[in-house]
């Protein structure tokens, strides 16, 4: 009887395939990973740095300080609740409910001190004085807190709303408590034929996103925000301008969290119609 003869055994040549997917699938992954860790979402950067800078330095910088009461020059810190109640006093007449406590009355803010001491004369500009204090009493609450002020000059009226109780950081949505004292500062604007420039201010820290390649997109589109608010709440659109001037145009130096606060604003130009020539808004 014939023995069966013994199959031989093939050498596999392409057993090497799949270790090297796998080490291929593993490089991918790796540097995946790193992409991803490398890549900073400069929003919540900024609001891991405002609460790291709460825990070591106290209050937020979102939170501006304002001088006390005692003419020491000291300051004091305005709570986030106390900020919360000013911008439910902010509130329009007609948004409030029935029993609600009035509009602020013009001489809390003069009492308070807080409205800035005037520039240049107005000349013979009656209507931009009627503006200025119409927009001073509209936004009195604000204005006696240090959130807002309101600056006289020989050609305009210029008011400076901090950015940081109008908008979250690195973002240029309204918050839903801005909302009401913009729309109260609009009626106080509607009447007149006044020209209105907004324009939007950052302070020198860099911003890098999908919708915010720096600080030029995000300070336009911040008043561009603003306008559109104005324009909801009948204010004609062909008064109306926007300017972005990022952090170029700074209100003091950027050194401090202080510096950097006042330099997050948004600044509502109120001209005189008299030296604004045609289509140069």
């Amino acid at each position: 009887m014939s023995r069966r003869r013994r199959h031989e055994e093939h050498e596999n040549h392409e057993a090497w395939a799949i270790p090297y997917g796998d080490l291929v699938t593993l490089l991918l992954a790796f540097f995946v990973v790193m992409y991803a860790m490398s890549t900073v979402n400069e929003g919540k950067y900024r609001v891991l740095s405002d609460s790291l800078s709460e825990a070591f330095n106290g209050a937020p910088h979102s939170v501006h300080a304002v001088a006390d009461g005692g003419g020491t020059g000291g300051r004091v810190e305005l709570p986030r609740d106390q900020v919360q109640k000013i911008f439910s006093a902010a509130m329009p007449v007609t948004a409030r409910a029935a029993g609600d406590s009035p509009a602020p009355k013009p001489a809390a803010a003069a009492a308070a001190g807080a409205v800035s001491a005037p520039g240049p004369a107005l000349g013979n500009s009656a209507e931009l004085a009627k503006v200025a204090d119409d927009v001073t009493n509209a936004m009195g609450t604000l204005v006696a807190a240090g959130e807002v002020h309101v600056r006289r000059l020989q050609n305009s009226v210029v008011v400076d709303i901090s950015s940081d109780i109008l908008f979250p950081s690195g973002v240029a949505q309204l918050s839903s408590n801005a909302a009401p004292a913009l729309q109260y500062l609009a009626a106080a604007l509607r009447p007149f034929t006044n020209a209105i420039r907004v324009e939007g201010h950052t302070d020198d820290r860099p911003i890098n996103t999908a919708e915010f390649p720096s600080n030029w997109e995000l300070s336009a589109a911040r008043a561009a925000s603003v306008v559109h608010l104005f324009m909801d709440h009948g204010i004609p659109p062909e008064r109306l301008a926007v300017m972005g001037f990022g952090q170029y145009r700074p209100a003091t130096t950027n050194n401090n969290v202080a510096g950097r606060n006042a330099n997050r604003r948004v600044a509502i130009v109120i001209l005189d119609n008299a030296h604004v020539p045609e289509g140069s808004l």
